[in-house]
């Protein structure tokens, strides 16, 4: 027995005589939205057993009536479900734009680390299946795909005005929820939970929130509500950016880290032994961190917490090092750098205009 959603949603609207316009199993848009959500809502598993207990009666069966009245009867399982979420776009070029961005920005998105956060469950070394991203690419319109177990999550730019977001249970038994009819409401919020997750990371990613005010209390030195003189953290300076790069992980958004968990990172990133780096300068590193409200550290525990803002700002800075400082620093030591052609020729503009505003400060350079 197969359900289509959509179609059963547009066809109560039609009885209620509700405007809408329909997307290729989806809605683009509804004249009112909240009785659409309700709607969705208000799909029961009694309602899909009692139109498969019609067909029961009209579809020949190996069973007697005299069988089902002793209670042998044909029950319903969830073999395959579907939960999906589309944002329609006002202006359905950016969306295209912001959908490209998505899949070219998340192609780390099937690491062990990040499949734990958005699926909120443990990976281990004895969990089924691969942790990869893919994007498979179907004419002009790719897709992001993200898998756990059988359960695949993936998004992707549908009819050219909205980013749909729909992740498929291939055996609800991956989430530890029987198979039952009677889950289906409670499958439905995993569901719904996992797709949440999925854009959540996505909107941190792209949108920093950041104001100008904010980052140059980061690059400068600070003194707290509580008295307590806080440290620049410069951008650039290799042991800060590899403090910012180690918090990107997504395992610290979940269970938090301690000193040596960090410390093993930051090491790594900086290309040092365990002993250049020790310990007390990781204290100290943890300390700048907190002192800026970037981690918190719970009462009486040794763990650290990466918050909202610190993720924020571990984001943006790790981003603006590797795809615009590394790239320009590249380009001006070197010719021989492999660059995108628009971002050379960017870069050789604003070298020229760099050339011409110190030849205009000091015209003797320039005679020279």
């Amino acid at each position: 027995m197969c359900l289509n959603g959509h179609e059963w949603a547009q066809r109560q609207l039609a009885k209620r005589d509700i405007a809408f316009e329909a997307l290729d199993n989806g809605f683009l848009s509804c004249a009112d939205p909240k009785k659409l959500q309700d709607l969705c809502d208000s799909l029961r598993p009694d309602d899909i057993d009692r139109v498969f207990r019609k067909w029961l009666n009209r579809l020949p069966l190996p069973l007697r009536p005299e069988d089902r009245s002793a209670g042998y009867d044909g029950s319903l399982s969830i073999w395959q479900m579907e939960v999906s979420w589309t944002q329609i776009f006002d202006r359905p070029r950016r969306g295209r734009e912001f959908c490209e961005e998505i899949i070219g920005d998340h192609l780390d998105l099937g690491r062990p680390d990040r499949v734990q956060l958005i699926f909120d469950r443990v990976v281990t070394k004895k969990t089924p299946g691969q942790f990869r991203t893919r994007v498979i690419q179907d004419g002009v319109h790719p897709s992001l795909h993200i898998n756990y177990k059988n359960f695949d999550l993936k998004q992707y730019f549908q009819e050219g005005r909205g980013c749909r977001t729909e992740g498929t249970f291939r055996d609800p038994g991956d989430f530890g929820i029987n198979k039952g009819l009677a889950n289906l409401p409670y499958l439905q919020k995993v569901g719904r939970e996992i797709n949440r997750r999925l854009l959540e990371v996505e909107r941190v990613s792209h949108n920093s929130g950041l104001s100008g005010d904010s980052i140059q209390r980061m690059v400068q030195p600070t003194v707290t509500a509580d008295g307590e003189k806080a440290p620049a953290l410069k951008f650039g300076q290799p042991r800060v950016m590899a403090l910012f790069l180690a918090l990107t992980l997504f395992q610290h958004l979940i269970d938090g880290f301690h000193n040596r968990d960090l410390r093993t990172l930051v090491v790594d990133l900086l290309g040092v032994t365990a002993d250049e780096y020790t310990a007390s300068q990781m204290t100290y590193d943890l300390r700048r961190l907190r002192w800026k409200g970037l981690i918190d550290r719970p009462p009486k525990t040794h763990r650290y917490f990466l918050t909202p803002h610190g993720w924020k700002i571990a984001r943006l800075f790790s981003r603006l090092e590797a795809r615009v400082f590394r790239p320009a620093v590249a380009m001006f030591t070197g010719n021989d750098a492999v660059l995108p052609f628009p971002l050379r020729a960017s870069l050789e503009r604003v070298d020229a205009q760099l050339d011409e505003l110190i030849y205009d400060a000091f015209p003797q350079a320039k005679a020279s």
